[in-house]
């Protein structure tokens, strides 16, 4: 009488013990590791930067985004916040005001739509204020050189820069500035 009885407990906690917990166990770890491990590559932007006779040079810099992200929102944020931080080359300098602040970037269908903190148009003439702007306009498109660009500073899109004014049309883009505008760039 012993002996069934003890070959009747057997089989029941061996399929428990290994057909449950076993397969859950390895199932968790291997969905949860691919977010984690996912791969970053090396991006490269341009960021433009004015050289003393006011024309704008292209500098390749290269930013690390993960390889999911095919609209290159994080490539183009990581550049104009490089360029915001100031140039590191003294040949090469920035119009753009210190402590201008990115305070958002996308890309949407219709364009790349940037907005900055209030120092973004704060002191200098209409040749710092073309500059600043011609910076930021080719930079933001530095990896789709027709995009548009909408433009807005504390969250208003900017239609005048400066104390004198310079009219901005929304989108911007490299053809209308280079046409209104007078600086010279070198892609």
């Amino acid at each position: 009488e012993r002996v069934p009885e003890i070959s009747k407990v057997e089989p029941q906690p061996s399929p428990s013990a290994s057909a449950a917990p076993l397969p859950v166990a390895p199932t968790q770890p291997i969905q949860k590791s691919p977010p984690k491990v996912a791969p970053v590559v090396e991006k490269t932007a341009q960021i433009y930067w004015l050289k003393d006779s006011g024309e704008l040079i292209a500098v390749p810099v290269k930013i690390k985004s993960p390889e999911s992200d095919d609209r290159s929102e994080t490539v183009l944020n990581g550049a104009i916040e490089t360029l915001l931080n100031g140039s590191p080359d003294q040949t090469l300098t920035t119009t753009i005001p210190q402590g201008t602040q990115l305070r958002s970037l996308t890309v949407k269908p219709d364009g790349i739509h940037i907005d900055l903190s209030a120092a973004f148009t704060t002191g200098g003439g209409s040749a710092s204020m073309m500059g600043r702007l011609g910076q930021v306009l080719y930079t933001a498109t530095s990896i789709d050189p027709s995009a548009p660009v909408f433009l807005s500073v504390g969250g208003q899109p900017l239609e005048t820069l400066g104390g004198e004014g310079l009219m901005l049309d929304q989108p911007m883009t490299r053809q209308v500035f280079e046409k209104e505008f007078t600086l010279n760039s070198t892609p």
